[in-house]
């Protein structure tokens, strides 16, 4: 299935926040506790997109899912390294829509210039009804491998949960 990948425009946001609020109601998959309200969610997507992209994925005019770039860290030396964030709405999983985001994703990414492509993802030991392991299969089908492991950061649903970083470098630096 070829869905179309465009960039982002801000009236996407409540469709976009729509997608993401099961994410934060239901599952461990975001550390959030509440859902962001549409004004700022529509205040991310001004903020990404003023250095990042943000891309969605639409068919027959229905987004489907999103995935942006954000900044990995403040300082300068760190502007060829941002963090990636992936969600696709909860009835389109499984059907490589975030596949294709990543794809086109790293595709900008590569035009701009970013070397290193870092997600965050929450993890745990055992797999429950709020987490699974599919985060991590996912990233590490798409070329990332895991460079941290970080115990019991976050407490969703009373418990907690560890996260790991997985990185995906797209060009060595031209350093040497």
């Amino acid at each position: 299935m070829t869905n179309l990948i465009r960039q982002v425009r801000t009236e996407d946001a409540a469709r976009l926040l729509a997608i993401y609020a099961p994410y934060v109601e239901h599952t461990a998959i975001t550390f959030e506790y509440e859902v962001p309200t549409l004004e700022n969610f529509t205040g991310r997507i001004v903020n990404v997109t003023q250095r990042y992209p943000w891309l969605v994925a639409e068919a027959d005019g229905r987004i489907l899912g999103y995935a942006y770039a954000s900044l990995f860290r403040e300082r300068a030396a760190f502007q060829w390294a941002v963090e990636t964030s992936i969600y696709v709405s909860m009835d389109e999983r499984g059907k490589g829509i975030g596949k294709q985001l990543h794809q086109a994703l790293e595709s900008r990414l590569r035009q701009q210039g970013i070397l290193n492509m870092n997600a965050c993802i929450a993890y745990t030991e055992a797999e429950d009804e709020y987490l699974t392991l599919d985060s991590i299969r996912f990233h590490e089908h798409l070329g990332y491998a895991q460079v941290a492991h970080f115990h019991a950061c976050g407490k969703k649903f009373g418990r907690w949960y560890d996260i790991v970083w997985m990185e995906k470098l797209l060009a060595a630096p031209n350093c040497r």
